[in-house]
């Protein structure tokens, strides 16, 4: 490709790493500044944390891809340590997610708005998993309703798909 649209892309690369990662920080200083002094309890503190920290992580871990994914767009396959890294979180993240709704449903809010807030973040870092790990679900609003029936696989699991092969690799199939 051009060197005009590797440049276009990594300069939306760039937003989508420091937008994922402001992201990130936003929910947190959110939550510590102005959602936990208005919490009932500790149970209610546990369970906004038990669905948040899963959300922040996949957040974290997205802008963090964005960011290293412009050292290799259009120009190189994912590395390999980095595509071995991404196959990991991928599992962690699902088990992160799912001890997050142990702890939600251990620690359920006494009042109905906080455990709907609690619910909600953690739907939320559900999507965000799926739409980083499993199917894309991030389109422009005049296309999305067209699009994401399409069921077409994230960027992230792509680049995951093509990684250069890594120590060991001798040409194995890859797992997604």
């Amino acid at each position: 490709m051009s060197a005009e649209r590797r440049r276009e892309l990594r300069g939306k690369y760039l937003k989508l790493g420091t937008g994922e990662l402001a992201a990130a920080a936003s929910f947190a200083v959110v939550a510590i500044a102005l959602v936990m002094p208005r919490l009932a309890g500790s149970d209610d503190s546990m369970a906004l944390w038990s669905a948040l920290v899963p959300l922040l992580v996949v957040l974290v871990q997205a802008g963090i891809y964005w960011l290293a994914a412009r050292s290799w767009v259009e120009r190189a396959p994912m590395p390999a340590a980095i595509a071995a890294a991404y196959r990991v979180f991928r599992i962690v993240d699902a088990v992160l997610l799912g001890v997050g709704l142990a702890g939600i449903l251990l620690w359920w809010p006494e009042r109905i708005g906080t455990a709907l807030l609690v619910v909600a973040v953690w739907v939320f870092g559900v999507v965000e998993y799926l739409n980083y790990f499993v199917v894309r679900l991030a389109y422009p609003l005049a296309r999305w309703l067209t699009t994401v029936g399409q069921w077409r696989p994230p960027r992230l699991v792509q680049d995951i798909r093509t990684s250069a092969p890594g120590p060991g690799w001798q040409g194995r199939s890859e797992p997604d």
